[in-house]
């Protein structure tokens, strides 16, 4: 492979040569395109004026709630105890973390999540794709589960206790439940609609159960698999919730059981808006394994 200039100057050829090349002496000519580098007036790129301006308006409407609390707040119609202001947060903040409680709650909080999200979105993802590609599967298991996925979070929490005691054991087998419908309800679903051409396109190349199931049918439902890993990990927080508020002593949850039994409603809005923080940073964690995935299988 050669480069040379181009006659008319702007911008150069690639010449390759080897064999089953149709152009003459066996070599092809194609133009190379010209690098993009995107950049605007003072260096900075499209790409980085996009990503700026998208989060200076995903920032926008935080910034709005935080002047209209601080408003509220001041404003003389609520009582410290229902409604502290944003600097009475952040001091809570500051004085558990001076107590090495904040970092610790949110360490355990965050373990729990993951470690159950994990468990149950893998157990989702088999089962549902056992249900969405076997017609005697979807027959066996499917009225059992739509029956257990009726049974509310809170239910499960009294039997959990009762079997493995308050420990760690019982929350995470809960965050796990709450983690694993979304994942097979949507893996299913999405399994049962692929493209029967598709699928047999894959067989005629002798593509066939693991490999059919990795190469053909994943990726067909890929957006719908992220879409449930999403909604997991939602769930999963939620969970996380419930099972802190009966039966923790570290945590967020517990935090605002904690907050709540000794009227410290600064406290409450803290283990609030640390869970919303969390779920957003988890939930990006998702976004980028979706970008990661796209690439790998789209």
């Amino acid at each position: 492979m050669t480069t040379q200039n181009a006659p008319d100057g702007d911008g150069p050829w690639i010449v390759a040569g080897g064999p089953g090349l149709e152009a003459a002496g066996g070599t092809s000519v194609a133009r190379e395109r010209p690098r993009e580098t995107g950049a605007e007036p003072g260096g900075r790129t499209p790409l980085a004026a996009r990503r700026g301006v998208r989060i200076a308006a995903g920032l926008a409407i935080p910034v709005v709630l935080l002047v209209v609390w601080q408003a509220a707040s001041t404003s003389g119609a609520f009582t410290s105890s229902q409604l502290p202001s944003p600097a009475m947060v952040w001091e809570a903040a500051v004085d558990l973390a001076q107590r090495g409680l904040l970092g610790q709650y949110i360490a355990i909080s965050t373990q729990r999540v993951l470690v159950g999200f994990a468990f149950g979105a893998a157990l989702g993802v088999l089962l549902g794709a056992l249900v969405g590609l076997s017609r005697w599967s979807d027959i066996l298991f499917s009225p059992t589960l739509a029956a257990i996925r009726a049974v509310p979070s809170l239910a499960w929490v009294p039997l959990l206790i009762l079997w493995f005691k308050i420990g760690e054991d019982s929350k995470i087998i809960l965050i796990a439940i709450g983690a694993f419908f979304p994942v097979y309800t949507t893996v299913a679903a999405a399994l049962k609609h692929v493209d029967r051409q598709l699928v047999e396109a894959g067989r005629a190349f002798g593509l066939g159960g693991v490999r059919l199931f990795t190469t053909v049918q994943l990726p067909a439902v890929l957006p719908s698999v992220i879409s449930g890993l999403r909604l997991a990990l939602a769930q999963a927080w939620l969970f996380l919730v419930a099972a802190e508020l009966i039966a923790s002593s570290m945590g967020l949850g517990f935090l605002l059981s904690d907050s709540q039994n000794n009227g410290r409603t600064d406290r409450l809005f803290l283990a609030i808006i640390l869970l919303a923080i969390l779920g957003k940073i988890t939930d990006s964690l998702v976004g980028v394994f979706e970008k990661w995935a796209a690439r790998r299988w789209g």
